[in-house]
């Protein structure tokens, strides 16, 4: 049966760590990331990220952005909340993170790679709806949205079954070469998980079990097209990206198609 994959959901996460935001559109910037994603992080004195893998209290804090008018409005249950300008009231939004954490924390802007977890691939995170749903499966307590938002990715794939996106990568030294619209990207690795996906996106209770599970459940279900000489371990989900060619910009939207290169299909 022929497969059209396309762009289904386009989020970004201005705030590294923090709640994401659903887009529209999304420009490409020369370095491969997508504008505004992660182009802030908030770091302690010592230049140290403060995310949900040394700080489980990142979980407890939530957040709206306005991307148009670069403000967020930030909340955590012990403290309530408040809406700042990320420019002229930066200074006042450190002291609302430091009373939080209990410690002083600043926050720092990378607008041309953002602060991606893999900086040898700061494309946008590729996963498709229906590995969603198939994770998702695996867990009675989890639905498909707490699922997504453990796992955080950029660009989410409709129209294609599950774990379509392993086809987006192969051994090692070897990018797939695909388009998304006009923007040619190479799919570089599957990514390796970390310990925040096994907790609680809103209150960072762990949920038992949950990595010897996924182990089990992603070689399992390995499909046929992925490169299993990638998986040292299967503690691994989504693809990580560069662009094909560095320096050439453009937009992603909803609906566009998602087309491998001839050769790499």
């Amino acid at each position: 049966m022929a497969i059209y994959p396309q762009v289904a959901r386009l989020t970004l996460y201005p705030i590294k760590s923090l709640d994401g935001v659903e887009v529209e559109m999304a420009e490409v910037l020369p370095s491969g990331a997508l504008r505004g994603d992660r182009q802030w992080a908030i770091v302690d004195d010592m230049g140290n990220f403060v995310n949900g893998k040394r700080e489980a209290r990142v979980h407890g804090l939530r957040s709206r952005f306005d991307l148009a008018a670069a403000t967020v409005d930030i909340s955590a249950p012990s403290q309530g909340g408040g809406c700042f300008h990320l420019g002229q009231e930066l200074g006042a939004l450190e002291t609302w993170l430091s009373d939080y954490f209990g410690y002083g924390v600043k926050l720092e802007r990378n607008q041309e790679t953002g602060f991606p977890d893999d900086t040898d691939s700061p494309g946008p995170t590729l996963i498709s709806t229906a590995t969603l749903e198939a994770v998702a499966s695996w867990y009675p307590q989890l639905t498909v949205e707490e699922v997504r938002r453990r796992f955080r990715s950029n660009i989410e794939i409709g129209e294609v079954p599950a774990f379509w996106e392993d086809a987006l990568f192969a051994e090692a030294g070897q990018p797939v070469l695909f388009h998304i619209g006009s923007v040619g990207f190479s799919g570089v690795n599957p990514c390796q998980r970390c310990v925040v996906v096994t907790r609680d996106s809103q209150t960072g209770s762990p949920l038992a079990g949950f990595q010897k599970t996924f182990i089990a459940q992603r070689q399992a279900t390995l499909p046929d097209w992925s490169e299993r000489s990638r998986f040292n371990h299967f503690f691994r989900l989504a693809v990580n990206t560069r662009l094909a060619s560095p320096g050439l910009i453009g937009c992603l939207q909803i609906a566009d198609p998602i087309r491998l290169a001839s050769g790499s299909d």
